[in-house]
């Protein structure tokens, strides 16, 4: 009896232990590419987020749980264009995973895009520009399906063995989500042409997808917090366009963009910004659903 439990207890070692079992391990920077990571893998990955929707993902601390997170991954997705120069590569540097540090373990969603803005001539002056171009691409679904091809392709790069399991979400996804732009292009037909205020400068792909027109910013400069002064000429701009909204992100600030509203009755739209913003965010479908039910509703 000992000798068969001892048997089947070394079986069990060994089937944890192969490789047919293990999960490829996922890190993604921001809490979309996690959504479409869980998405696009399903129980073949074990995915964990960096971020959250209410922070600001230009501005996060390299904690020792995120070092942690990165040495483990056998794949680390971010967004790119510089997003996340001020954290990521530290992370990278002291988890000392060599095989997410370049190569096939590194994957960056904007390089799987054409990126629009990039700027003509590079000047700090102009506050927090990003020489690759717009980084927020996750406002377009259009794009995100060209990375979500590119990341089911380096999921199978990574995990052969799953490759049928990939092809499969990826095809899954890819009617829905195609089904899914088309409901939400035309819910969204009455947005075209509407003049919009903005807190940052990170809702151009939305604004091209949409064809909203954006007429000013809260920053007098991207990444320059909003002034008084600022605020005070957008006033004027604000009502002589007859704006439609004062757009904000869930983790931004929202005492400009009210001040701004009590002195115009433009209403202010807090948008989730990526999945987890608000309750109906729970996954890239929910994202937009509420991305565009909230900007229906500043119009009612």
């Amino acid at each position: 009896m000992k000798t068969r439990n001892i048997a089947a207890i070394a079986l069990a070692l060994a089937l944890s232990a192969s490789p047919a079992m293990a999960k490829l391990r996922v890190f993604a920077c921001e809490p979309e590419w996690g959504a479409l990571a869980q998405e696009l893998g399903g129980d073949a990955v074990e995915v964990s987020v960096g971020t959250s929707a209410l922070q600001d993902v230009h501005q996060i601390e390299a904690k020792p749980s995120l070092i942690a997170k990165v040495r483990r991954a056998d794949l680390v997705v971010c967004t790119g264009a510089d997003l996340e120069a001020g954290w990521l590569p530290q992370l990278l540097r002291q988890s000392g995973n060599a095989k997410v540090a370049s190569g096939p373990g590194r994957f960056m969603a904007t390089e799987q895009v054409v990126t629009l803005d990039k700027p003509k001539a590079l000047d700090r002056a102009a506050g927090d520009v990003h020489p690759q171009g717009n980084p927020h691409i996750q406002m377009d679904p259009r794009r995100v399906q060209q990375v979500a091809r590119a990341l089911s392709a380096r999921l199978t790069q990574l995990d052969g063995a799953n490759a049928t399991t990939y092809a499969q979400r990826l095809a899954d996804f890819t009617t829905r989500w195609q089904a899914a732009i088309k409901r939400w292009e035309a819910k969204a037909a009455p947005l075209k042409g509407k003049p919009i205020v903005v807190h940052h400068i990170s809702w151009v792909y939305l604004n091209s997808w949409l064809g909203l027109e954006q007429i000013g910013a809260l920053e007098p400069k991207p990444g320059v917090p909003p002034t008084s002064g600022h605020l005070s000429s957008l006033v004027a701009t604000a009502k002589g366009k007859q704006a439609y909204a004062i757009v904000s992100a869930a983790y931004q600030d929202q005492k400009p963009a009210r001040w701004l509203s009590e002195r115009t009755g433009v209403p202010v739209v807090v948008l989730p910004y990526t999945v987890g913003g608000d309750a109906q965010s729970k996954d890239f479908f929910g994202f937009f659903d509420s991305t565009i039910d909230k900007l229906l509703q500043a119009g009612q």
